[in-house]
């Protein structure tokens, strides 16, 4: 069972979450607390252990990307969704940049919110087709304006470099998960391509982050590219 930290300051709305979590026989539901400075310190107990963070950006005594960053500090294992309103996109986009993989409406059914969090700790990436293409605007623009070394050298094209074999510091399983990634897939698609548990491709992801020093998908793509191993980061299709 998945373990889930929610964090939202409206008494009923935290109940409305809580009790979607409980109704699901994937997930537990192990705290729920209304405040920035209530979540770090659950977050901060040794004894306490999560896998999921449902967060609230708005909070009392500060925001919620506050929380996200905490808990990928500490647990990082933990997976953040962010309990966002409709037209919130830019709040939306700020938390992924925090690490978070995703939102859930606050409008959504019980059993939609529950469905999202089990589809999250699949490999699913539950963010709109717009929201996915702010992110990726957002990096390629980034990474369109950091100059690259030898220029005017033809630079081969991301399936060449995964053929080559492994870059230095990454191995060959690292290299195809990481191309896999950047095209969008879900953690599930991958593993179906390469005939692997869905476990093993996350723990080459968690291997992948610690090589690039990031914490969540777009960030991996951005990082890798600049680094040399992605050279043309592109989605083929929005896994939602």
């Amino acid at each position: 069972m998945w373990r889930v930290l929610i964090v939202e300051d409206n008494p009923p709305m935290r109940d409305f979450f809580a009790a979607s979590v409980g109704a699901s026989s994937a997930l537990s539901l192990v705290g729920a607390v209304g405040s920035v400075a209530q979540a770090l310190q659950w977050l901060d107990d040794p004894a306490h252990g999560v896998d999921v963070l449902l967060t609230d950006l708005g909070l009392p005594d500060g925001s919620g990307l506050e929380v996200i960053r905490h808990a990928r500090r500490v647990h990082p294992q933990c997976e953040a969704l962010v309990i966002s309103m409709f037209g919130d996109e830019d709040n939306v986009l700020a938390s992924i940049e925090a690490g978070a993989l995703g939102y859930i409406h606050k409008d959504a059914a019980p059993s939609d919110i529950a469905h999202t969090i089990v589809e999250m700790k699949a490999g699913a990436s539950p963010i709109s087709p717009m929201i996915a293409r702010r992110v990726l605007s957002k990096y390629l623009d980034l990474q369109s304006k950091m100059p690259f070394p030898h220029v005017g050298r033809a630079q081969p094209a991301i399936e060449t470099i995964a053929n080559e074999g492994p870059r230095e510091g990454l191995t060959r399983r690292e290299q195809e998960v990481l191309e896999l990634i950047a095209r969008g897939y879900s953690y599930a698609d991958i593993a179906r391509q390469k005939f692997l548990s869905v476990h093993t491709i996350q723990s080459h992801v968690k291997s992948l982050y610690r090589k690039l020093a990031v914490h969540s998908r777009g960030a991996a793509v951005f990082e890798a590219t600049r680094a040399g191993f992605l050279v043309h980061p592109h989605s083929d299709t929005v896994r939602r």
